[in-house]
Parts: C-alpha cells; sequence; structure tokens
C-alpha cells in the first residue's frame, strides 16, 4: 500500500507519454509535410500554384496549378456528403428510434462491415460495376467520373456518419421523448423535433469526420474518379483529387525536384484541408458536450 501512489504516479506519466507520442507523430508529420513542400515557392510563385488552371509537371516550364485538383477535391467530398449524410443519419435515427434491440443487433454490424472494407476492394467495385453501368445508362464517354467517385466515397462514409451520429441520438436523454409523447406527439414527430435538433451538435460532428474521410481518400479516387486534372463542369465530368494526384504521380518525381516539390506541397494543402475538417469536428463535439451537460 505504501508504493500505491508511486504506481499511480508512475502510471500517470506513461499514459502522458503516450498521449504526446501522438502529438509528437503529428508535429513531426507537419514538419516533414513543410520542409518538403515549401521549397517549391523559391522557384515557383505561390499566387500560380494556388489559383493556376493547369498541371503539366514535364512541360517547359513545367505548370503546378492546383486549382482544378483543389476543387475536384471539394466537389467530389461535397457530393459524397449530400448521399452519405441521410443514409448516416435516417439509419443512426432507425437504430434509435424504430428498430428493437434483436434487429439492430442484427443490422449494425452490416453497416459496420463497410468501414471494414478495403479502398481498394470498393474502388474495384466501381471501375468493374458501377462505371459500365454509369456509361451505358447516361450515354457517357466514362463511367470513371466525379458522380462514381462521389457514390464510393459514401459508402465508405456512412460507417462513421452513422456511429457518430447514433451515439449522439443515443445521449439525448429518454425524458425529452417522453414528454413530447405525452404531448400527443407521434414518434416521428418526436423524432423530428425533439431527438434530431436535441442531437444536432453531435449529428454536426459525424458529418465533419465524414468529410474529412471523404477528403483525404486515396485509391478509391485515384480508381474511379477519372484521373482528368480539370475543373468539373458536370457531375459526370473525370476529375482528379488532390490524393489521386500524389498517389498517381509520387513515384515518378525527380527526388528533390520541383515536381517532387509540388506534390509535398500539394498533400500539405490537403492536410490543412483535413486538419481543419477535424477541429471543426472537435469544436462541434466540444458544444455537444456542454449542451449535454447543461440538461439540453
Amino acid at each position: 500500500m505504501a508504493n500505491e501512489p508511486l504506481r499511480e504516479k508512475g502510471i500517470r506519466w506513461l499514459m502522458t507519454a503516450v498521449a504526446f507520442t501522438s502529438l509528437l507523430a503529428l508535429f513531426g508529420i507537419m514538419l516533414f509535410l513543410f520542409s518538403e513542400g515549401l521549397p517549391l515557392f523559391a522557384s515557383y510563385s505561390p499566387g500560380k500554384f494556388f489559383s493556376g488552371m493547369y498541371w503539366y509537371p514535364t512541360a517547359e516550364p513545367p505548370e503546378f496549378g492546383i486549382l482544378p485538383l483543389i476543387v475536384a477535391s471539394l466537389a467530389v467530398m461535397l457530393a459524397a456528403v449530400c448521399i452519405a449524410v441521410p443514409l448516416g443519419v435516417l439509419t443512426a435515427a432507425y437504430l434509435t428510434e424504430i428498430a428493437g434491440s434483436a434487429l439492430r443487433r442484427v443490422v449494425k454490424p452490416f453497416i459496420e462491415l463497410l468501414a471494414a472494407l478495403p479502398s481498394v476492394v470498393i474502388g474495384f467495385f466501381g471501375m468493374v460495376v458501377v462505371a459500365p453501368f454509369l456509361q451505358e445508362s447516361f450515354d457517357l464517354a466514362t463511367g470513371l467520373n466525379l458522380f462514381n467517385a462521389s457514390l464510393m466515397l459514401a459508402f465508405m462514409s456512412v460507417p462513421t456518419i452513422c456511429s457518430v451520429a447514433e451515439d449522439a441520438l443515443f445521449a439525448v436523454p429518454r425524458s425529452l421523448r417522453e414528454a413530447s409523447l405525452a404531448l400527443g406527439a407521434t414518434r416521428w414527430e418526436t423524432t423530428r423535433r425533439v431527438v434530431l435538433p436535441a442531437a444536432l451538435s453531435g449529428i454536426g460532428t459525424a458529418v465533419m469526420l465524414g468529410m474529412s474521410r471523404a477528403i483525404g481518400e486515396t485509391m478509391v479516387v485515384l480508381m474511379v474518379a477519372g484521373g482528368a486534372a480539370m475543373i468539373p463542369g458536370s457531375l459526370f465530368d473525370p476529375v482528379r483529387p488532390m490524393p489521386a494526384s500524389i498517389a498517381a504521380e509520387m513515384a515518378e518525381a525527380p527526388f528533390r525536384g520541383d515536381h517532387y516539390h509540388a506534390l509535398f506541397a500539394t498533400g500539405l494543402v490537403l492536410f490543412l484541408f483535413t486538419l481543419c475538417f477535424n477541429l471543426l469536428a472537435h469544436s462541434i463535439a466540444d458544444r455537444y458536450k456542454q449542451t449535454g451537460s447543461s440538461g439540453l
């Protein structure tokens, strides 16, 4: 017993060290991206990099405009979120408000199975099944396009959105549901007007995490987005998001050349986008906790 405080102190220091390891890893990644990406701007204008319309690394002089890549990444992400959010949130509402415990134990593992599928398998499905279907159904030049990529990313984002939204809905006090039903509201009216608004902050967190998953995914967009570095004019245009460009060209870029640094600068932009989404999700989660602690 006399050694118990010392043991607790050691455990506390160990847990602190483990927690700071993740921070050190994040700091190391940031330092590496900055050190490899920023040298590009010694020879290439930041204005041309962020607003340039053309990505031609092999041209003379080379063009490293990433505006089409940024637009493609945001377009794919937003289209995926528009598909995934209704699916994820409504599925979470069904599991918490309608489905019985027995049915929930059957349905929930199948939803989580989507998160366990390798991204290359989902990308292969998009190439072999979805792309020919889109091409034949809409008479397109190619089925590898923005819509195909968004659809595949939506399926990958649904488990994340559903799980986080389900936790938020479960956290809504049962007394609110009972009070609404006692006042004569139906189950649907209670879900729509009481439960969902009360869990709105948690649902917002789910949406932000789903957006982070969609904008940072590499293999799916590399396989099914089409690979055209241009600003899309419609949902069925081929695009090249930032992760796809990095994955496709990194092996061909001369080490420490302008092309190499341009790809790392693109990765830095992608990292900052993802970091912003995660910080926003953390902020929404904090607001949700404060709302829950005050009794909603």
